[in-house]
């Protein structure tokens, strides 16, 4: 059994795998993961990169909910945890580190009117390459 400090940091853990994946860094988090599940068996490394990619693949295909996935990845880290205690300060690493940079999309239209190269925006008229409008 897992005392309450332990127990809270596999909890935190499971919120920043929520975090990474929301962010769309699953590739960050396979690195962590990996590390984390090399002091298992060649088979829970596997199984916890697999398991990684259904949770990044099912919130993305609204299959899974954001609790789902963050009491799943709980679970697991609290059942690794309790068999390789060696794992804690691996795992608290994870726990300790939210994504700090984000992925912004921006979804919008553009309009273009006329010859030339257009980029960034609503552009109307001509563009040629003296800089001059043309009439």
């Amino acid at each position: 059994m897992l005392d309450a400090a332990a127990t809270a940091i596999a909890t935190g853990a499971a919120s920043n795998v929520l975090a990474y994946l929301l962010q769309g860094r699953a590739d960050a988090l396979r690195a962590r993961i990996s590390t984390i599940f090399r002091r298992g068996t060649a088979d829970e490394e596997s199984d916890a990169l697999r398991a990684l990619e259904e949770h990044a693949e099912g919130l993305e295909q609204h299959r899974l909910t954001q609790a789902e996935v963050t009491a799943q990845w709980s679970s697991v880290l609290t059942a690794f945890l309790t068999a390789y205690p060696e794992a804690r300060e691996d795992i608290e690493a994870l726990s300790s580190s939210t994504p700090t940079d984000t992925k912004t999309v921006n979804i919008g239209a553009q309009h273009n009117h006329g010859r030339g190269t257009f980029i960034g925006g609503d552009n109307y008229g001509s563009v040629r390459a003296d800089g001059q409008d043309e009439r």
